[in-house]
């Protein structure tokens, strides 16, 4: 990574450290977990935007989780979710036609505003009475590709399964033998990479920061009973595994370059990681805790380290897991 330092007065390569901010909004002051780059060579700290903007995206979800505000990503769901442009549904809201993309490029909106998005985000009927109530306000087709989105929530066939239950399954199938703990850092490192490789995380679902490692609740749930011992289950099947080629091509990689340790050494290795350490940021060794591993640190974390190590395709992946186990025990072990 590189950047420009001004008291070297030259592009210089940088290292980004973790660090407590603090920002005045509106008389009321908020704490958060910023980054800050700084200049290998004299050690002073350098502007990198993307940084920046990093940090901009933190202080802002500080800012809204303590004033009850919808995010931004929230509000991409929405448009996602019931597929509506930005400027359809500022319409069917009775809304200035520019308002949702200024939500979207990071205006805070008011809270009436916040609290309606919010109620249309998690109440599809809700959604459905505004978008029949207000159809004359966008064109035939917007309303058409919306109705026919809100149709379609929640209508599965009986055997289909989310990507984050596809994922466990899959690996179950793969990989001879998996303890829970081994199978919830192989999600999670799927979940990292499959962000770095195709910009889009593979799960909805959030991973929390247990002491053990990244956490997916439900699945601990799930297999907590099997302890320390692999799992066991009888009558698996391809057939209603919602995954593309793509996202198990990576899965794949991860049993080849991940699958091959064990359980408390991936636990290890994930604890060596920033965005753990993060999360866990002033927590005791061992302490429970329901903290999320954000996103956007995962995303960070593992957009890094595939810039770092050069990755192009999803077998450089290997590199990464040889160097990061050498590192944590001091010695050279093949994966393969």
């Amino acid at each position: 990574m590189k950047g420009f330092c001004e008291k070297c007065r030259d592009t210089v390569e940088y290292y980004v450290k973790t660090i407590d901010k603090e920002k005045e909004i509106r008389g009321k002051r908020f704490n958060y977990v910023g980054k800050a780059a700084y200049c290998n060579e004299c050690r002073e700290e350098i502007f990198v935007s993307k940084i920046r903007d990093y940090n901009l995206r933190e202080l802002d979800n500080v800012y809204r989780k303590d004033e009850g505000l919808i995010k931004v990503d929230e509000i991409e769901k929405i448009l996602e979710k019931y597929d509506i442009g930005k400027r359809p549904l500022s319409l069917l809201l009775g809304w200035g036609e520019g308002t949702l993309t200024r939500y979207v490029d990071g205006d805070t909106p008011t809270k009436p505003y916040s609290e309606m998005l919010k109620r249309i985000l998690e109440d599809k009927e809700y959604y459905r009475e505004i978008l029949d109530k207000n159809k004359d306000n966008i064109s035939p087709v917007a309303y058409r590709k919306s109705m026919k989105a809100v149709d379609s929530i929640n209508i599965v066939t009986v055997n289909e399964i989310n990507k984050l239950e596809s994922a466990v399954k899959y690996l179950l199938m793969q990989t001879s033998e998996i303890t829970p703990l081994a199978l919830q850092k192989l999600l999670y490192f799927a979940q990292g990479f499959h962000r770095a490789f195709t910009n889009a995380f593979m799960f909805e679902e959030d991973c929390e920061a247990w002491a053990h490692g990244p956490v997916y609740r439900d699945i601990y749930f799930k297999y907590r009973a099997y302890g320390y011992n692999p799992i066991e289950e009888k009558k698996l099947s391809f057939e209603d595994i919602s995954l593309t080629e793509d996202e198990k091509e990576l899965l794949d990689y991860i049993i080849l370059y991940f699958g091959c340790y064990s359980g408390k050494i991936l636990e290890n290795m994930t604890h060596s990681e920033e965005p753990w350490r993060v999360a866990r940021r002033g927590l005791k060794d061992g302490e429970g805790s329901d903290r999320i591993i954000e996103k956007t640190d995962i995303e960070s974390y593992f957009n890094n380290v595939k810039e770092k190590y050069k990755m192009l395709n999803l077998v450089d992946i290997k590199d990464y897991s040889k160097d990061l186990f050498s590192k944590l025990y001091s010695i050279h072990e093949r994966c393969l």
